[in-house]
């Protein structure tokens, strides 16, 4: 039996880089994966190299965190009207509009990361926190960067959204802090995504970790006995 057998996984931004990887892990170590992002061919992607390892066939959910940020609040009771319970979340959606001075900032940029890296962030923990306090084993895993906390020039629009993203996860597992439920920070550390390449598109991108290189350290941090409510875990360089 594998180590997650029997244990459902929630997990965003699941049709291309880091959530994707982590997907496919996830269900390599025997969960049934509840996959979310914003593209339907993107997700049947993921399924399909899911099934390639031999994990049980993903339920997909396309959802655009910005555009349909209130279809964000039926994730948590779906998934418990599907399987029963749910028991592990990882939150890999995220988005950098673009690196641009503070003071040069377009509304609707700004309005994009915070909808994205800040209130879906939100939605998502008011949605998943009563079944994932239910599960005997509750885990969640949300993804951060080393800019929330190290500011740097032209990093605002994306950094603010993520200090703000840290400061709600850390809230959250303060007041889990007496249950079973694990609530985690995890910086995978640079990572050939397309995320990355918006960011720094002269960068060769063999010479950062490929997203299936994270992928397992990721999973482990879900797997029982990992590590404790409330860490932040540096995974990269």
């Amino acid at each position: 039996m594998s180590s997650l057998t029997g244990q459902v996984a929630l997990v965003t931004g699941a049709s291309r880089g880091i959530g994707a990887a982590v997907a496919v892990e996830l269900a390599r170590r025997g969960a049934q994966c509840v996959l979310v992002a914003r593209t339907q061919g993107g997700l049947e992607e993921t399924d399909d190299a899911i099934r390639a390892t031999g994990g049980l066939p993903a339920t997909l959910l396309p959802l655009d965190l910005q555009k349909r940020a209130q279809d964000i609040d039926m994730l948590g009771p779906s998934v418990v009207a599907r399987f029963g319970r749910l028991d592990i979340l990882v939150h890999a959606a995220g988005v950098l509009p673009k690196l641009t001075p503070v003071a040069h900032i377009q509304p609707r940029d700004m309005e994009e990361s915070l909808a994205v890296n800040l209130s879906a962030t939100w939605r998502m923990i008011r949605t998943c926190d009563p079944p994932l306090r239910a599960a005997p084993a509750g885990c969640a895993v949300v993804l951060t960067d080393a800019v929330a906390a190290a500011p740097a020039a032209y990093w605002g629009l994306y950094g603010a959204a993520k200090a703000g993203m840290e400061h709600l996860v850390r809230c959250w597992a303060a007041e889990v802090a007496t249950t079973p439920l694990r609530v985690i920070l995890a910086d995978p550390g640079p990572v050939a995504t397309q995320l990355r390449a918006n960011a720094f598109p002269g960068q060769d991108p063999s010479r950062i970790a490929d997203p299936a290189a994270v992928a397992p350290g990721i999973a482990a941090l879900c797997e029982p006995g990992g590590p404790g409510n409330g860490e932040t875990i540096r995974l990269g360089g």
